[in-house]
């Protein structure tokens, strides 16, 4: 099946990296908007606007843009039998790590909704490099391909 994109290839790969910058915008902003609600006192008027917030940036950004993100990359991978290359391996753990990452980030706000709040605003703030770190990563094996 290689090549099976053909003339769309860059195309593909064009709106696989859109969708990556708006995954990552969300995967940003999202343990931001945590910090500020874990500030607000539960069941209060700003509480509600996070709660109300959070929901749209899940919904909107998050959630579509990382299905768009696997289903182009998923494409992208197929097209140029990725697997077959060995730098791909590591680079697909990373990006399934990252997938978790968003996976965690939408149960955290779900608990923020119910009014838990298991994390302080250090250790959110922390969690916010992550995925900083992560694109780093990923991006350079997909770019230089180390290995």
């Amino acid at each position: 099946m290689m090549n099976f994109l053909g003339n769309a290839y860059f195309w593909v790969k064009a709106a696989h990296i859109i969708f990556v910058i708006f995954l990552m915008a969300g995967l940003f902003m999202m343990p931001r908007y945590f910090i500020y609600h874990q500030e607000t006192p539960i069941g209060s008027e700003e509480d509600r606007k996070w709660i109300h917030r959070e929901r749209k940036l899940r919904t909107i950004i998050l959630n579509p843009s990382l299905i768009i993100v696997w289903i182009l990359g998923l494409m992208l991978m197929v097209n140029i039998e990725a697997w077959t290359m060995p730098w791909f391996h590591l680079k697909l753990l990373l990006v399934l790590l990252l997938s978790a990452y968003h996976g965690w980030m939408i149960g955290y706000s779900k608990k923020l909704a119910r009014g838990i709040r298991p994390l302080s605003d250090r250790q959110l703030r922390m969690l916010n490099e992550v995925p900083g770190i992560m694109a780093a990563a990923i991006v350079i094996l997909a770019v230089v391909r180390p290995f």
